[in-house]
């Protein structure tokens, strides 16, 4: 808490000197933060809520501005003379607005303590038991069962370069990998090392390392090894990175907290690095890393000798895998590796094989093939052939996904930079944007979304690889060694037939029609099928070395596969071509390669449960088990889809087939599937039908909050919903024995019939305590039939099974969060007076209401702060005066007296301080109560007493709020004895449920006045609302408030994406059930009828029916039962638009609660200023639809807009739970707290850290990871290393295309930081492009009128401005302008600013009274906001003054002319050239980022009061107890070596 109070003060200071981006707005500033309440102190628990929903977290957010990255760095100890750098975000991320609770602060675990991590060398350690077969379609499959062999990682971590974790793909496609130990996956991160023309990293010193995650899954792209040679090159290779190293960091594991302090104290007073491993009881190891790369020489048949780097920790495999990506060797794929004619093992540590060493000659040896090899090797060169073919992105199959950066930057940015001459040629840059990107253009095309990659053009190699029908070779062949039979015609056409045999591959004589098997003359038998079509077809030797060329040119980023599948809404019409892998995959049994164990499909139960068994004690253990749970959740979710796909679509046979279609059940590839319908009547109460669609989601929430709880010994299913087609599906891990049982046998705790039949287990009640507290559950007795009292930790409906693996499963977690009284109507309950002034409680459509963990989090974080505040004030008022205290403690205060005194006494700011040591006597006092010390005087008893009662806490010595999820169920009772709790219980619900309307509902509303909170898109919207527990129920009164709200133009945007959201969200529910009634063969038709009636401006659209002669009136009668709608299937053919219309408004009506007054697409898009082209994008995102990409033309009366051919598919819409990596997270956390404390060189160094982790843990493609690269390329920026800068946001914006999609709001704002990087390298044309990108696509998604859009504009003017566009700038200068007087009001400093930049441009226009004018505006602003005397408006009025002198100086000139005709004797004008500095300078400022020259004065001033505040921190926190975090800051602050002032700054970049 100290530590706020000097960030306050200091931030103050840096105010006061120079007023940072947008800070005209006095309660920007954070408030003083209080340490979290006890009950957040988990980490987990602060995870948990924080986090689940925060994708892009860029600094943790302080109380108030809680929004992107800090609006700017506080503290600016021991700067150097002059010079303080403070790098404020501008609303860095529009999706990541913190909360509005501030986060606690980052807790690292105990076994980390603090600092960077130190390498953790090569402790081998055992993997998840897993068993590893290759099995037929080369797929490396593990099982999870015990007694297998174990898998190994070696992790060297290094806190020096950020070293993405390059997964390295499996070589080939066909081996997709099971799992993420498995020695096969072969995912090693290369440390360093440069990229080779060949497409892979060679490791530095430093050595390989087997990075997690699935990064390597499902790619059919060979191994893309990602590094940072750069990096490398620029720090000392360290050898051993203990050395250099900030004192007291030893990776100390397994240590209590306080032993870890302990060891780090002495650490420090010795200055050594090695705690003493005996000095506590504990047996901890220090791992250090003694591992150096060596080279060694790899000769491979036909090609000359190469050499490799590699490290011992690596296997041989590995070595593999190099080898079938490298632009030479990729077509090999069935050889081995021999040491002096001995064959390596795959599976040996380099550093175990004998006679290996620096410069050994490795040898590449031709095998013979097997049928398995023959295949892997045939779907191989498949893969390489289609290495740059897109269409496996827009079909949206095996996790690849689109990117387009390199069609703005012309390739890699990093070699660009090399090619072109610095910024010297600047006259031959096209400035001139598309028509569509101007201001004020109102076309909106669609087609410019995905352009066309020049790479995509295929080079054509074959027409036709096929398997041809003569498979699989008779007997008398297979005894001649054939394998199977391939058919391929070539470009030249010609038709041949080939064996691949197993000695290789070889011409036959068979045709289409004849079977001859024998060679062919000449039968050119080679080893590898591409060296016998270079022998047959110049052509295809000729295109295929140029594509395997362009492959590994590539960035690795564009081909690695993502973690879960990403859908692209539109898709260019692509023709199908032959493909017969793709082929073979439909229609053999597909349950997907990594399904395939010879025997058995993947027990999927097993895998999830053993993963979360793995041991957990160290960093090195918890990184293993998290890559490993994360590994088997993606790879389960992937299946999970395409079953329930296939359940949709009839592929699947029920387990009930007698049944009715919507009463049935499937299991495919051990995974369960049941469809959101009310089956037995078990929802009835709950609202039927509706109450079963949302079951799913409530309980995948549920099982979110358990998983990141994490109990040992307490297990969930793994669940996956899917939105498909009209109909949800609920796809989960079956639990072993369930089937073979009654649900009534199996279920020992909890109730399977809402309550009325309850059981009981000691077991489950003794695990189900240990998430009581995280989870805010509060334990409870209830009733059953027999009227016995039954004690549960949980809502009735979560029931307890024991399966037969012996495990504790708890399942129906739909009610883990308490009801939301606001929609939940009970008899003889009076609400809250907030609660009945905005119209509740209302009749929801359902019983099953929840709220959101954010928000019950929020909630009691809240109440601690009344809890501290009351607490505080009656200890301040005993002291002040006894009698006094004794009589106010005798009246007792009511919670809302307590609160308004207590505001008063913060408002008054002499108070201040003592209020704040009361609040930490407070602390002091409640810790000593709860340790139940006798010495605690009655009195202060008493005061605990009282704060806790007011506040609704559940104990009397501790505050301890928690809810009972049962209150208000129906058909559930409660005994007599706790009749009282059960009041309490009510009356905090009610509390909770006007806290959301009075407390975070503004909340939310103030933020996005603030623009601390900037959502671009209906997700965006949603995510800020959940982040703040806001559910989308509320949408409508959120609106309403923005409606209500003064100044309520200046949301205009929230209210835009509100209506809009509301509309998409209404017609989405009409949609679903649509659907359903619609079977197949007109499912093309439907869709494009449903859009022309939402959108199309035409008045009568007439949907198509499949033509007469496909619909055979027999068939009919005999599949009926097999459509799961109506039996009708041609309803959905007579809706109108005035129908649709009138039903999205009774639906907003009656869902929202707002009301619409719209007939057709047309009035809404005119009344709410509304796009339809972004109503199109919300609602294919929100249903899953794909469209053809081509413009639209909404507008014209005469035809429909859409036709069926434009439906190009529909994809399903997935939930399901996102791992995470917990220690990186308290890495990255710190890291941001560090940049926000101004320590930019600690914090660089944690969040490298932190990112090496999560590469370890997800991969390399990660939401988590490109946040982490976001912010490293900032902080490389602000430390003036431009390149590395470009290089990681590079990174972040192919990871944010890939990850989010490639018009996601966040990959908006990641365009935007990479042309600041651009163009501060020099790279001007491709800044501008990448900003005239940033701009198509925000026009695409909102629209102009958005804040956002005039820092594009901004950006895009200023940049204009550089290269002498004058005209073309001041479009985009005056609309930024125009848009900024709107949404930050007339008078702010943004607005001056604004004017500033344009007055600049017209002075290079010698237009003088322009900008004249401009700069008087902005003189104006800064003399009224900051004074005469403040150095800005100083400025301001020398600026005035020089533009007066030129005016007069040119007046004059024109007079003489005038005069004296061609004789004038005229005076040299000075017009400026802006030159590049000063631009970027100002584009550093209104991008947020600032160099702040500061006097020495300031400085001494600065540094008395940062050690003045230390000292009194100190006195504050002798009492406490620190968090190792806390302490770490402490430490850093009192050497004087780390503050700031150790970072080569560059001033300004003159």
């Amino acid at each position: 808490m100290g530590n706020s109070a000097a960030m306050s003060c200091c931030r103050r200071v840096t105010e006061l000197l120079f007023p940072a981006r947008g800070c005209s707005l006095p309660h920007e500033r954070s408030p003083l933060l209080l340490k979290a309440p006890p009950s957040a102190a988990g980490p987990v628990d602060a995870l948990g809520a924080s986090w689940g929903s925060v994708p892009f977290p860029d600094v943790i957010p302080s109380a108030a501005a809680g929004g992107g990255l800090q609006e700017r760095l506080e503290c600016a100890q021991a700067l150097p003379e002059g010079e303080a750098v403070v790098a404020a975000a501008c609303g860095d991320s529009c999706s990541g607005a913190g909360g509005a609770a501030p986060l606690p602060a980052a807790v690292l675990p105990t076994d980390l303590e603090e600092g960077p991590l130190e390498p953790l060398g090569c402790a081998v350690l055992p993997a998840a038991c897993q068993c590893h077969v290759k099995h037929e379609d080369g797929a490396v499959a593990c099982s999870a069962g015990p007694g297998a062999a174990c898998g190994v990682l070696t992790c060297s971590m290094q806190p020096a370069g950020p070293r993405p974790g390059a997964a390295s793909l499996l070589g080939d496609g066909s081996q997709r990998a099971a799992s993420s130990e498995s020695p096969d996956t072969a995912q090693s991160v290369r440390t360093g090392g440069a990229l080779h023309g060949h497409g892979v990293a060679a490791p530095s010193a430093l050595g390989w390392e087997k990075a997690a995650g699935r990064g390597a899954v499902r790619s059919r792209n060979p191994r893309a090894a990602v590094q940072q040679s750069k990096q490398q090159k620029r720090r000392k290779k360290r050898k051993l990175l203990l050395l250099e190293h900030p004192p007291g960091v030893a990776l100390v594991n397994g240590s209590g907290p306080h032993e870890s302090l302990k060891g780090e104290k002495d650490a420090r007073q010795n200055g050594h690095e090695e705690a003493d491993a005996g000095e506590d009881g504990n047996d901890q190891e220090v791992i250090v890393i003694q591992d150096t790369g060596f080279t060694v020489k790899i000769c491979a048949p036909g090609i000359e000798p190469f050499s490799l780097q590699v490290s011992p920790q690596e296997m041989v495999q590995e070595i593999h895998q190099v080898l079938m990506d490298r632009e030479d060797t990729c077509h090999r794929t069935c050889f081995s590796l021999q040491l002096d004619g001995n064959v390596l093992d795959n599976f040996a540590e380099l550093k175990t094989i004998e006679g290996l060493q620096e410069g050994s000659l490795l040898k590449v040896v031709e095998e013979p093939y097997t049928v398995r090899e023959a295949r892997i090797h045939v779907r191989h060169i498949r893969d390489l052939l289609k290495s740059l073919d897109p269409s496996d992105a827009f079909n949206g199959v095996d996790c690849n996904s689109l990117s387009f950066l390199s069609v703005f930057t012309e390739g890699d940015l990093g070699d660009s930079g090399k090619r072109k001459k610095k910024g010297t040629e600047m006259e031959q840059i096209d400035c001139t944007p598309p028509e569509h990107i101007l201001p004020g253009s109102k076309e909106r095309p669609l087609c410019a979304l995905q352009p066309q990659n020049r790479d995509w053009k295929p080079l054509q190699c074959l027409k036709v690889l096929t398997m041809s029908g003569w498979n699989p070779p008779p007997g008398n062949r297979k005894m001649h060694g054939d394998l199977m039979y391939l058919y391929v015609i070539t470009v030249e056409d010609r038709h041949v037939s080939i064996t691949a045999s197993t000695r290789g591959f070889y011409l036959n004589q068979s045709t289409a029609y004849n079977f001859n098997p024998k060679p062919a003359n000449p039968s050119f038998l080679s080893h590898s099928l591409v060296e016998l079509l270079n022998q047959i077809s110049p052509t295809f030797k000729k295109n295929f070395s140029a594509l395997q060329k362009k492959r590994v040119q590539r960035h690795p980023f564009e081909r690695i596969a993502t973690p879960f599948q990403v859908y692209s809404w539109t898709a260019p019409q692509a023709e199908h071509a032959m493909d017969c892998v793709r082929a073979e995959d439909a229609y053999t049994s597909r349950l997907g390669y990594e399904e395939h164990i010879p025997g058995q499909t993947r027990d999927w139960n097993e895998e999830l449960q053993t993963t979360r068994e793995l041991p957990r004690k160290n960093l090195p253990e918890r990184l293993l088990r998290e890559r490993a749970i994360f590994k088997v959740h993606s790879d389960f979710t992937a299946a999970a889809t395409r079953g329930a796909m296939a359940v949709i679509d009839g592929n699947v046979m029920a387990i009930n087939p007698s049944e009715e279609t919507k009463m049935q059940m499937f299991i495919w590839n051990n995974i369960f599937f049941s469809l959101g319908f009310d089956v037995r009547d078990h929802y009835k109460d709950f609202g039927g039908d509706v109450a079963a669609y949302v079951a799913p989601t409530n309980d995948l929430n549920g099982v979110r909050t358990y998983n990141a709880v994490d109990v040992e010994g307490l297990y969930t299913l793994g669940t996956v919903v899917v939105d498909y087609r009209g109909y949800r599906v609920t796809a989960q891990s079956i639990i072993p024995g369930i089937l073979e049982r009654e649900q009534e046998q199996s279920v020992i705790y909890g109730s399977i019939d809402f309550g009325k039949t309850v059981v009981s287990h000691p077991k489950y009640l003794e695990l189900l305590e240990k998430t009581s507290r995280p989870l805010k559950i509060q334990k409870h007795k209830v009733l059953n039939d027999k009227n016995e009292e039954v004690e549960l930790c949980s809502s009735v409906e979560c029931k307890g099974i024991i399966g037969n693996d012996g495990r504790h499963y708890i399942l129906d977690l739909l009610r883990t969060f308490p009801p939301d009284l606001n929609f939940l109507p009970v008899e003889g309950e009076e609400m809250p007076e907030e609660c009945k002034k905005m119209g509740f409680p209302k009749q929801h459509r359902h019983k099953l209401c929840c709220l959101r963990q954010e928000l019950v989090d929020a909630f009691v974080e809240h109440r601690y702060l009344l809890f501290m505040k009351l607490a505080a004030l009656q200890l301040m008022q005993q002291k002040a005066n006894k009698q006094e205290s004794s009589d106010a403690l005798e009246n007792g205060t009511s919670p809302e007296n307590g609160t308004a005194e207590s505001e008063k006494s913060e408002s008054d700011d002499g108070k201040t301080d003592d209020n704040v040591t009361g609040l930490d006597q407070v602390k002091e006092l409640a810790e000593t109560i709860a340790s139940d010390d006798g010495a605690v005087d009655p009195k202060s008893r008493e005061v605990i007493r009282n704060a806790c009662k007011a506040v609704g806490s559940i104990s009397d010595t501790s505050f301890d709020i928690r809810f009972n999820p049962d209150i208000f169920s129906p058909g559930v009772r409660f005994p007599e004895s706790s009749k009282e709790e059960v009041q309490d219980q009510k009356q905090l619900l009610k509390d909770a449920a006007a806290f959301l309307l009075s407390c975070q509902i503004p909340g939310l509303v103030k933020d996005c006045l603030d623009h601390t909170v900037l959502p671009m898109d209906g997700a965006t919207l949603a995510e800020a609302m959940h982040q703040r527990g806001i559910n989308m129920r509320y949408l409508g009164k959120v609106i309403h408030f923005i409606t209500k709200t003064p100044g309520h133009a200046q949301l205009d945007h929230i209210f835009k994406i509100g209506i809009s959201e509301l509309i998409t969200r209404s017609a989405k529910h009409i949609f679903k059930t649509y659907l359903q009634g619609v079977e197949l063969s007109g499912l093309s038709a439907a869709i494009s009828h449903f859009l022309n009636c939402f959108l199309s401006s035409f008045p009568n659209p007439i949907a198509h029916l499949p033509a007469d002669e496909l619909v055979s009136k027999k068939k009919n009668k005999k599949r009926k039962n097999r459509n799961l709608g109506n039996a009708d299937n041609t309803a959905w053919a007579s809706m109108t638009p005035q129908e649709l219309w009138k039903n999205i408004c009774s639906e907003a009506k009656s869902y929202f609660d707002f009301s619409i007054e719209c007939e057709n697409a047309d009035q809404a898009a005119e009344m709410y200023n509304l796009q339809k082209i972004t109503l199109l994008r919300e609602i294919s995102l929100k249903t899953g639809v794909q469209i053809l990409l081509k413009e639209y033309n909404f507008d014209n009366r005469h035809k429909p807009t859409f036709t069926e051919e434009d439906i190009l598919n529909i994809f399903p819409v997935v939930k399901h739970v996102n791992p995470k990596a917990s220690d990186a997270f308290h890495f990255f956390q710190s890291g941001q707290a560090k940049v926000q404390q101004g320590f930019l060189k600690e914090g660089c160094e944690l969040i490298n850290e932190a990112l090496n982790l999560f590469n370890n843990v997800y991969g390399a493609m990660h939401v988590e990871i490109c946040a982490c690269l976001r912010l490293l390329a900032r902080l490389n920026y602000i430390m003036g290393d431009y390149s590395e800068a470009l290089s990681n946001q590079q990174k972040a914006v192919l990871m944010s295309e890939r990850v989010l999609g490639i018009e996601h709001p966040n990959t908006i704002q990641e365009y935007m930081h990479l042309a600041l990087y651009c163009f501060a390298n020099s790279q001007l044309s491709i800044a501008l492009n990448l900003l005239y990108r940033a701009r198509y696509l925000m026009l695409l998604v909102f629209g102009e009128d958005h804040p956002e859009m005039a820092l594009l504009d901004n950006n895009i003017g200023l940049v204009l401005h550089g290269v002498m566009e004058y005209d073309l700038s001041l479009r985009f200068l005056e609309n930024a302008l125009a848009i900024s007087s709107k949404y930050h009001g007339s008078k702010s400093l943004k607005v001056a600013l604004s004017h500033h930049l344009v007055a600049r441009v017209y002075e290079s226009k010698a237009e003088f009274r322009s900008a004249l004018q401009h700069e008087k505006e902005g003189y104006t602003i800064y003399k009224n906001q900051l004074g005469e005397h403040h150095e800005k408006t100083k400025e301001s009025s020398e600026y005035l003054k020089y533009l007066t002198q030129q005016a007069v100086a040119l007046q004059r000139t024109m007079n003489e002319i005038y005069k004296n005709g061609s004789n004038a004797n005229i005076m040299p004008l000075k017009f400026t050239a802006p030159n590049m500095t000063s631009v970027l300078e100002q584009l550093n400022i209104i991008n947020g980022i600032l160099f702040i020259p500061l006097s020495q004065k300031d400085l001494e001033n600065l540094k008395a009061e940062v050690q003045r505040r230390q000292q009194l921190q100190e006195s504050m926190k002798s009492g406490e107890q620190l968090e190792p975090e806390d302490r770490a800051g402490e430490d850093k602050e009192a050497e004087p070596s780390m503050p700031s002032a150790a970072i080569p700054l560059t001033q300004s970049p003159a």
